[in-house]
Protein backbone atom coordinates (compact mmCIF):
# COMPACT_ATOMS: atom_id res chain seq x y z
CA UNK A 1 0.00 0.00 0.00
CA UNK A 2 2.99 1.93 1.22
CA UNK A 3 4.44 1.65 -2.51
CA UNK A 4 1.16 2.31 -4.27
CA UNK A 5 1.02 5.24 -2.10
CA UNK A 6 4.33 6.89 -3.49
CA UNK A 7 5.01 5.66 -6.71
CA UNK A 8 1.21 5.55 -8.07
CA UNK A 9 -1.63 7.82 -6.06
CA UNK A 10 0.67 11.31 -4.98
CA UNK A 11 2.24 11.29 -8.45
CA UNK A 12 -0.56 11.17 -10.27
CA UNK A 13 -2.90 13.83 -8.27
CA UNK A 14 0.29 15.96 -7.97
CA UNK A 15 0.35 16.07 -11.72
CA UNK A 16 -2.94 16.91 -12.33
CA UNK A 17 -2.55 19.56 -9.47
CA UNK A 18 1.04 21.00 -11.63
CA UNK A 19 -1.47 20.99 -15.00
CA UNK A 20 -3.93 22.74 -13.59
CA UNK A 21 -6.45 20.31 -13.98
CA UNK A 22 -6.82 18.91 -10.05
CA UNK A 23 -9.61 16.35 -9.73
CA UNK A 24 -12.87 16.38 -7.43
CA UNK A 25 -14.66 12.91 -7.16
CA UNK A 26 -13.24 9.46 -6.81
CA UNK A 27 -10.44 8.12 -9.09
CA UNK A 28 -10.09 4.74 -9.44
CA UNK A 29 -6.60 3.23 -9.46
CA UNK A 30 -6.84 -0.04 -11.96
CA UNK A 31 -3.81 -2.05 -11.17
CA UNK A 32 -1.88 -5.11 -11.42
CA UNK A 33 1.06 -6.15 -9.52
CA UNK A 34 3.84 -7.51 -11.06
CA UNK A 35 7.38 -9.01 -10.17
CA UNK A 36 8.38 -5.65 -10.56
CA UNK A 37 6.03 -3.55 -8.33
CA UNK A 38 2.18 -2.30 -8.94
CA UNK A 39 1.72 -0.89 -12.28
CA UNK A 40 -1.25 1.22 -13.49
CA UNK A 41 -3.77 -0.39 -15.76
CA UNK A 42 -6.28 2.01 -15.98
CA UNK A 43 -7.66 5.14 -14.16
CA UNK A 44 -11.53 5.37 -13.99
CA UNK A 45 -13.29 8.19 -12.57
CA UNK A 46 -16.14 6.04 -11.14
CA UNK A 47 -16.62 4.74 -7.77
CA UNK A 48 -18.87 2.01 -9.55
CA UNK A 49 -18.79 -1.74 -8.71
CA UNK A 50 -17.78 -4.15 -7.50
CA UNK A 51 -15.11 -1.75 -6.71
CA UNK A 52 -17.86 0.40 -4.32
CA UNK A 53 -19.24 -2.57 -2.62
CA UNK A 54 -16.36 -3.51 -0.99
CA UNK A 55 -15.65 0.26 0.18
CA UNK A 56 -19.05 1.55 0.93
CA UNK A 57 -19.42 -1.66 4.18
CA UNK A 58 -16.78 -0.57 5.51
CA UNK A 59 -16.79 3.13 5.66
CA UNK A 60 -18.40 5.15 9.15
CA UNK A 61 -18.27 8.25 7.98
CA UNK A 62 -21.94 9.50 6.58
CA UNK A 63 -20.66 9.19 2.62
CA UNK A 64 -22.98 12.38 1.78
CA UNK A 65 -21.34 14.22 4.01
CA UNK A 66 -17.96 13.05 2.65
CA UNK A 67 -18.94 13.82 -0.72
CA UNK A 68 -20.34 17.03 -0.10
CA UNK A 69 -16.99 18.23 1.49
CA UNK A 70 -15.34 16.78 -2.10
CA UNK A 71 -17.62 19.00 -4.01
CA UNK A 72 -16.95 22.09 -1.86
CA UNK A 73 -13.18 21.60 -1.73
CA UNK A 74 -13.71 20.91 2.35
CA UNK A 75 -12.45 17.76 2.51
CA UNK A 76 -9.44 18.59 4.74
CA UNK A 77 -12.26 19.48 7.70
CA UNK A 78 -14.64 16.13 7.85
CA UNK A 79 -13.37 13.60 9.50
CA UNK A 80 -13.23 10.05 6.79
CA UNK A 81 -13.22 6.98 9.06
CA UNK A 82 -13.83 3.39 8.19
CA UNK A 83 -13.88 0.19 10.63
CA UNK A 84 -10.80 -2.08 10.90
CA UNK A 85 -11.11 -5.29 9.29
CA UNK A 86 -11.69 -6.26 5.76
CA UNK A 87 -14.45 -6.39 2.73
CA UNK A 88 -14.52 -9.45 -0.15
CA UNK A 89 -16.84 -8.93 -3.11
CA UNK A 90 -17.47 -11.78 -5.23
CA UNK A 91 -19.75 -11.16 -8.52
CA UNK A 92 -22.41 -13.45 -9.60
CA UNK A 93 -22.79 -13.31 -12.82
CA UNK A 94 -25.34 -15.41 -15.72
CA UNK A 95 -22.79 -17.75 -17.20
CA UNK A 96 -21.40 -16.51 -20.85
CA UNK A 97 -21.53 -13.25 -19.28
CA UNK A 98 -19.81 -11.07 -21.00
CA UNK A 99 -20.46 -12.16 -24.69
CA UNK A 100 -23.81 -14.15 -24.61
CA UNK A 101 -26.28 -14.90 -21.96
CA UNK A 102 -29.45 -15.70 -21.06
CA UNK A 103 -32.18 -13.97 -18.73
CA UNK A 104 -35.12 -14.98 -16.98
CA UNK A 105 -34.07 -16.91 -14.40
CA UNK A 106 -35.77 -16.77 -10.81
CA UNK A 107 -33.15 -15.78 -7.88
CA UNK A 108 -33.79 -17.13 -4.86
CA UNK A 109 -31.83 -15.04 -1.83
CA UNK A 110 -31.36 -16.28 1.77
CA UNK A 111 -32.28 -14.62 4.77
CA UNK A 112 -30.89 -11.56 6.33
CA UNK A 113 -27.52 -11.99 7.75
CA UNK A 114 -24.85 -9.85 9.54
CA UNK A 115 -21.72 -8.54 7.60
CA UNK A 116 -23.34 -9.68 4.50
CA UNK A 117 -24.55 -7.48 2.03
CA UNK A 118 -26.08 -8.64 -1.52
CA UNK A 119 -26.39 -5.84 -4.06
CA UNK A 120 -28.58 -6.31 -7.00
CA UNK A 121 -27.91 -5.51 -10.41
CA UNK A 122 -28.54 -7.22 -13.09
CA UNK A 123 -32.05 -8.34 -12.17
CA UNK A 124 -35.84 -7.10 -11.92
CA UNK A 125 -38.97 -8.06 -10.50
CA UNK A 126 -41.25 -9.48 -12.12
CA UNK A 127 -44.88 -10.23 -11.06
CA UNK A 128 -43.03 -10.51 -7.42
CA UNK A 129 -40.57 -12.50 -8.48
CA UNK A 130 -36.86 -11.62 -8.57
CA UNK A 131 -35.07 -12.57 -11.77
CA UNK A 132 -32.16 -12.18 -13.51
CA UNK A 133 -32.20 -9.86 -16.65
CA UNK A 134 -28.16 -9.12 -17.02
CA UNK A 135 -24.80 -10.40 -17.12
CA UNK A 136 -23.44 -9.21 -13.92
CA UNK A 137 -26.45 -10.37 -11.47
CA UNK A 138 -25.75 -9.87 -7.69
CA UNK A 139 -22.44 -8.55 -5.93
CA UNK A 140 -22.32 -10.59 -2.80
CA UNK A 141 -20.14 -9.39 -0.10
CA UNK A 142 -18.47 -10.25 3.45
CA UNK A 143 -17.29 -7.96 6.13
CA UNK A 144 -14.85 -9.27 8.98
CA UNK A 145 -12.13 -8.94 10.71
CA UNK A 146 -9.52 -10.04 8.22
CA UNK A 147 -9.21 -10.39 4.80
CA UNK A 148 -9.28 -14.25 5.09
CA UNK A 149 -12.77 -14.76 7.29
CA UNK A 150 -14.02 -12.36 4.69
CA UNK A 151 -13.25 -14.52 1.61
CA UNK A 152 -14.18 -17.23 3.37
CA UNK A 153 -18.00 -15.63 4.52
CA UNK A 154 -18.80 -14.51 0.86
CA UNK A 155 -18.14 -17.54 -0.90
CA UNK A 156 -20.22 -19.31 1.97
CA UNK A 157 -22.65 -16.47 1.19
CA UNK A 158 -22.28 -17.32 -2.61
CA UNK A 159 -23.73 -20.81 -1.82
CA UNK A 160 -27.06 -19.96 -0.22
CA UNK A 161 -28.11 -17.71 -3.23
CA UNK A 162 -29.72 -19.14 -6.23
CA UNK A 163 -30.21 -19.25 -9.75
CA UNK A 164 -29.99 -20.98 -12.93
CA UNK A 165 -26.88 -20.65 -15.04
CA UNK A 166 -25.11 -18.76 -12.28
CA UNK A 167 -21.60 -18.19 -12.56
CA UNK A 168 -18.45 -16.70 -10.38
CA UNK A 169 -15.02 -16.89 -9.71
CA UNK A 170 -13.44 -18.65 -7.40
CA UNK A 171 -9.90 -17.32 -6.64
CA UNK A 172 -11.46 -13.42 -5.30
CA UNK A 173 -9.04 -12.62 -2.63
CA UNK A 174 -6.89 -15.51 -3.45
CA UNK A 175 -3.44 -13.97 -4.66
CA UNK A 176 -4.39 -10.90 -1.71
CA UNK A 177 -4.58 -13.85 1.21
CA UNK A 178 -0.81 -15.69 -1.04
CA UNK A 179 0.83 -11.97 -0.98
Amino acid sequence: ARECMERIFRPTIEAMRKEGRPFKGCLYFGLMLTPRGPKVIEYNCRFGDPETQVVLPLLESDLFTVMKAVADEKLDSVDVRFKDGAACCVVMASCGYPEKYETGYEITLPPEEEDINIYIAGAKLSDGKLLTSGGRVLGVTATADNLRSAVEKAYMAVKTVGFENAYYRSDIGKRALEA
